[in-house]
């Protein structure tokens, strides 16, 4: 009788940790703002340059996504949703590393709006999945179901028959 108690306490606290770590990702992902600026350049879908207060260009890479290439299909929709969503505005970025390319590689917020989410949602970046272990729980999940949602609705990129993911895209995998 001791080992089933033993047993039920244990999975208790583990599914205590479990929701304490999804909501501690929800709440850290919406207070974190470590630089502020406007956005002056986009690059493409995923990649844009903020100005600071100090007047110090910061280029950003969007975490936890991947847009099309601007010369693939949906590239140029990505980067012109990302632009009317974002440019000439002050944006919060919530970054935590600095990629092989020197860029800040964080989650762009408008007005408390997860803007990487954004265009998960509306069909115009996948979830990047090779990366979702930088992610908190609670975002990896909303991610991966925001693009489940896009491709099940048939929203933008997920229109073609069979889109290429940008990473076989850059590999040269085109058809």
């Amino acid at each position: 009788m001791k080992f089933v108690k033993y047993v039920g306490v244990v999975l208790a606290l583990t599914v205590l940790a479990v929701v304490l770590q999804f909501y501690n990702g929800y709440r850290d992902h919406q207070e974190q703002c470590n630089l502020q600026g406007k956005v002056v350049k986009l690059a493409d879908g995923d990649s844009i340059t903020v100005l600071d207060d100090d007047k110090v260009q910061h280029k950003i890479r969007l975490s936890g996504i991947d847009a099309p290439e601007r010369n693939q299909p949906y590239g140029k929709a990505a980067k012109q949703f990302l632009s009317d969503k974002i440019f000439g505005k002050t944006v919060c970025v919530g970054w935590y590393k600095k990629d092989k390319y020197r860029r800040l590689v964080g989650v762009v917020r408008i007005n408390d709006q997860d803007v990487n989410y954004q265009l998960v949602e509306a069909g115009l970046a996948w979830h990047y999945k090779y990366y979702q272990k930088e992610q908190s729980a609670y975002d990896r999940v909303k991610y991966a179901e925001a693009q489940e949602q896009a491709e099940d609705n048939k929203r933008g990129l997920w229109q073609e028959r069979k889109p290429i993911t940008p990473w076989d895209w850059r590999k040269g995998e085109r058809e």
